[in-house]
């Protein structure tokens, strides 16, 4: 199979890429029976969970060793008996982890002011400009650069640290499948010891992405 099928799938079952191209190969290509066959794992009801009340949940906090950053985060579901699981528990830890080590900055593309779209998109026209490419494509170069911008700034577009194979949408994703439940980061907060230091912040970021790999 390859990526429009995957693709086609997500879109109408909401489960992760792993999933989808599991599902079609366990199919043979079949969507209907790929579909089918998420269904009966759970997978594919996720999507649909994505839309219900999450006012449970917990705040969590993590200290990188050596207290030199610091998380908060908020990961809302919707029971307090989830809430309490250790399935929850461990992706809501997961999360925190992921945002010392990657450093986004919004939780959702949402979050991103126009303001700063406009300065962003701004910049990387001026940035086009500057490299000569030919203008009529440089629409498009810059429409792409903003797309790395966002992947790279928005916690839930972010690879996951600990498995670049996948999103936080996509991590999250599957965790709503395994639970039950609707799971959303409502917010973050995220501190550096001596922050406005940004190689210092740097080299931080990468201790902390190294330590979640070993």
């Amino acid at each position: 199979m390859g990526a429009a099928e995957i693709k086609a799938l997500r879109q109408r079952t909401g489960a992760g890429i792993l999933d989808c191209k599991k599902a079609l190969t366990e199919n043979e290509g079949n969507v209907e029976a790929a579909i089918d066959w998420l269904r009966a794992k759970g997978i594919a009801s996720a999507a649909k969970k994505a839309g219900r009340a999450a006012t449970e949940g917990s705040v969590y906090s993590y200290i990188h060793a050596g207290g030199k950053i610091g998380v908060l985060v908020e990961v809302n579901c919707e029971t307090d008996f989830v809430a309490l699981t250790d399935d929850f528990k461990t992706l809501v830890s997961d999360i925190a982890m992921h945002i010392a080590a990657a450093a986004p900055e919004f939780v959702a593309r949402e979050d991103v002011s126009d303001d700063a779209i406009t300065r962003e998109r701004e910049v990387q026209l001026a940035r086009v400009m500057e490299e000569g490419k030919p203008e009529h494509i440089a629409a498009k170069i810059v429409e792409g650069r903003m797309g790395k911008y966002f992947e790279e700034n928005v916690l839930m577009e972010q690879k996951f640290v600990k498995d670049d194979s996948k999103t936080v949408t996509e991590l999250i994703t599957d965790a709503v499948a395994r639970i039950g439940e609707n799971i959303r980061v409502r917010r973050f907060a995220r501190f550096v010891l001596g922050e406005g230091l940004q190689k210092k912040e740097s080299d931080l970021a990468a201790e902390v992405a190294a330590t979640l790999g070993s």
